[in-house]
């Protein structure tokens, strides 16, 4: 994400999404009532004489700017869609006040324009700047010759596979069993480079077979060996993937990985909750009478509730008091554990009952 421009008279921030990351920001950037204006394309017929038939207009690109009623980011399809009325543009083709969908897309300059910018949006947009300059990393957990991949997003985990290998066990004579190993480890390596800019491997799963396709990467692919680690699961599979997060492996290659440290901390708010600790509390009305009475040392909400919940006002006031934030999201594993405590949980400085 890069700021292209910003104007603090006017409350506008032009923004510059890059990654997939950036529009999952975005979408908890913009809020109903902001303004936000956008490049968009639409066919415009010729209206000025007789229509003819099969005429299917001309494609005219204009800027537009709506007023937001909607935000909505699909995950899997990667679309941003933002919903709103239209406030500005060429009313030669487009109507003021009828509604309009932009679709926010990579490489594609976005205004924002808020009556107030809180704290909360504008640290934001810094996590999603710095955020570019992280490494990326991808876990593989190999378990017998199935393989299964998740690659490491802010918003979450995407999951990919599995790749099957069709590896017979070592027990079962089969003289082309080592050329379909490599087959198999050579499926792996392939998958692995369909993913542009990943720095850190981490290579995981129980038995051996993780070892030993290591040891094919540092004798065939010693460009990808020097970026793997090993971490030993009980599991393969999605379980496996989420052990190596709960172990805090990728938290330790990339401190400021947002899934790893999210899981972490939700993690250790169910351990807390589990010992009956009297430093902890969770569900709305708790945390917001803990708020109120500034006993919050580490707040954790989740991401959908921060502006149905109209929460900025009350993350800023934890803020101002000396207690963290922790914007938690819905996409992984830690914020479907959040949700299921109320969406939002905390660590108290002291104990409130």
């Amino acid at each position: 994400m890069k700021v292209t421009s910003e104007d603090e008279s006017k409350g506008t921030v032009e923004l510059f999404p890059e990654t997939l990351d950036d529009l999952w920001h975005l979408s908890h950037i913009v809020a109903e009532g902001d303004i936000v204006y956008s490049k968009t394309t639409r066919r415009i017929q010729d209206t000025s004489g007789d229509l003819i038939r099969g005429d299917r207009g001309v494609k005219k690109t204009f800027t537009l700017g709506i007023s937001v009623k909607n935000v909505s980011f699909h995950l899997f399809t990667g679309k941003l869609r933002i919903i709103g009325s239209i406030v500005s543009g060429p009313e030669e083709f487009v109507p003021l006040g009828s509604h309009h969908t932009i679709e926010a897309k990579l490489h594609t300059p976005i205004t924002i324009k808020k009556e107030r910018w809180s704290s909360y949006a504008l640290k934001r947009i810094e996590r999603a700047i710095e955020a570019s300059k992280k490494l990326s990393a991808i876990i593989v957990v190999i378990e017998d010759d199935v393989a299964d991949f998740g690659l490491m997003r802010q918003f979450g985990i995407e999951y990919y596979g599995p790749i099957m290998g069709n590896v017979s066990g070592k027990r079962i004579i089969d003289k082309n069993r080592k050329k379909n190993i490599e087959k198999f480890y050579e499926k792996i390596v392939d998958y692995i480079n369909k993913f542009d800019n990943i720095q850190t491997i981490v290579l995981a799963g129980p038995g051996f077979f993780k070892n030993d396709f290591f040891k094919y990467l540092e004798l065939k692919h010693k460009d990808l060996a020097k970026n793997t680690i090993i971490e030993s699961t009980g599991s393969g599979g999605r379980v496996g993937i989420n052990e190596v997060l709960k172990k805090g492996t990728v938290e330790k290659l990339a401190t400021e990985n947002r899934v790893a440290y999210e899981i972490s901390a939700v993690d250790a708010i169910l351990k807390e909750i589990a010992m009956n600790s009297p430093l902890v509390v969770y569900g709305k009305k708790q945390v917001h009478e803990a708020i109120n009475m500034g006993a919050i040392e580490k707040l954790l909400v989740l991401d959908n509730l921060v502006r149905s919940e109209n929460m900025e006002d009350s993350m800023d006031m934890v803020e101002n008091m000396s207690g963290e934030v922790l914007v938690i999201s819905s996409q992984h594993e830690g914020g479907k554990q959040l949700e299921a405590l109320g969406g939002m949980a905390a660590n108290l400085r002291y104990a409130i009952s």
